[in-house]
């Protein structure tokens, strides 16, 4: 549907080492593209957002962001999702969403979107914001053990099937309660992952993903926070810090927010009641 080729691509390198040798040897790149998200809503078209991203799952990517922008609430507010083709060298770079009806009054499409691979907090600058954009409560669950959260790296690591060609691609990987893989999602932006797996989860009709766990393959900061908390995840966690911004949102909600997660540890930045010694 929006897989294509060209998550990768070859390329002939000159490796230095340090007693001053060169070589020449093949490496594999992860691509980054533009991919322009617009919106047609009651006979309207949107030029929504700009986003850098790696290529495939574009539909997912776009979806997910919608859903987190509150712009799709439901599943059948999305009628369709399909590239453009204004040019033939840019045909799978530009996305239109079909909405059901008008554009709700819950989106802000009143500022100017723009999104980079590098996360950000594209332009929410206070947690009052962010508490009027639709974030569900979220339940009790799930309660996990802390062997299972131990075990989620190596296990995304395993999946993830483009960093293994590359090394330069973030992922997302949403998990059961016992640790079981369901979706992994790959980008070169952090945000542009987790757009696809939330994207996933609102195709397949999903959400929200009360009793799961979000791994995440980089840092926590406040926009991938509140991604998780609009898909109703009540535990996130990541292998690196999180900012000071995300463990506030995260405190705000009620989710558990892990962080720093390597092989044999872990931080709880909130949420401790979900983690199971």
């Amino acid at each position: 549907m929006s897989d294509r080729p060209g998550a990768s691509r070859p390329a002939v390198i000159r490796r230095v080492a340090r007693d001053g040798t060169v070589k020449p040897r093949s490496e594999t790149l992860a691509t980054e593209e533009p991919l322009d998200i617009r919106l047609n809503a009651a006979g309207q078209e949107h030029a929504l957002t700009v986003t850098m991203r790696t290529p495939g799952n574009d539909f997912e990517l776009a979806a997910g962001f919608l859903y987190g922008e509150s712009v799709l609430a439901r599943k059948d507010d999305l009628l369709a999702v399909r590239y453009c083709q204004p040019q033939p060298e840019q045909q799978y770079n530009v996305v239109t969403v079909d909405l059901r009806g008008a554009v709700p009054e819950t989106a802000r499409l009143d500022r100017n979107f723009y999104t980079s691979s590098a996360c950000g907090v594209c332009g929410k600058a206070t947690l009052e914001q962010i508490a009027v954009t639709g974030v569900p409560a979220l339940g009790p669950g799930p309660r996990v053990g802390a062997d299972v959260i131990l075990s989620l790296p190596e296990r995304l690591r395993r999946a993830q099937k483009v960093f293994a060609r590359t090394g330069g691609v973030h992922a997302a990987g949403l998990f059961d309660a016992e640790g079981g893989l369901e979706c992994v999602r790959e980008d070169v932006g952090r945000h542009n992952a987790m757009d696809k797996l939330v994207g996933w989860a609102y195709l397949q009709g999903r959400l929200p993903l009360t009793d799961h766990i979000i791994l995440v393959s980089g840092r926590a900061s406040f926009e991938l926070v509140q991604k998780a908390l609009r898909a109703g995840a009540g535990v996130l966690c990541a292998v690196s810090a999180p900012s000071t911004l995300a463990v506030d949102l995260a405190s705000r909600f009620g989710m558990t927010l892990v962080g720093f997660l390597r092989d044999d540890s872990f931080n709880i930045y909130n949420g401790d009641e979900r983690v199971v010694p």
